[in-house]
């Protein structure tokens, strides 16, 4: 029966770590760029764009495929440093255990 309280109370901590971390995370803003610079995007780490920079040059190269492929390049690049960052935020919280659905 102690083992089951100290089982309960183990996971009210990680309960209480993630939570603060969760609220750390909402706090938390990546930033990545693409083509040279040229494009930077913001990104916070509840997978929304803060803020998009496109450099005056590659608008005016007035071609649109380049422009498309940039953008998006930035903005995977912006993605992947969010999962990073909540994986190793979250991670300190479970000690590296993997929960399904967490992240």
């Amino acid at each position: 029966m102690a083992n089951i309280a100290k089982l309960m109370k183990q996971a009210a901590q990680m309960q209480r770590g993630m939570q603060e971390a969760q609220e750390k995370l909402a706090q938390t803003s990546v930033e990545a760029e693409a083509g040279g610079g040229a494009v930077k995007v913001v990104m916070s780490c509840a997978n929304e764009v803060v803020s998009l920079t496109i450099s005056p040059d590659l608008v005016a190269s007035n071609d649109p495929k380049l422009l498309e492929d940039v953008v998006m390049s930035a903005m995977n690049q912006a993605a992947a440093k969010v999962r990073e960052t909540t994986e190793r935020e979250m991670g300190r919280v479970t000690g590296g255990m993997s929960i399904p659905g967490l992240m």
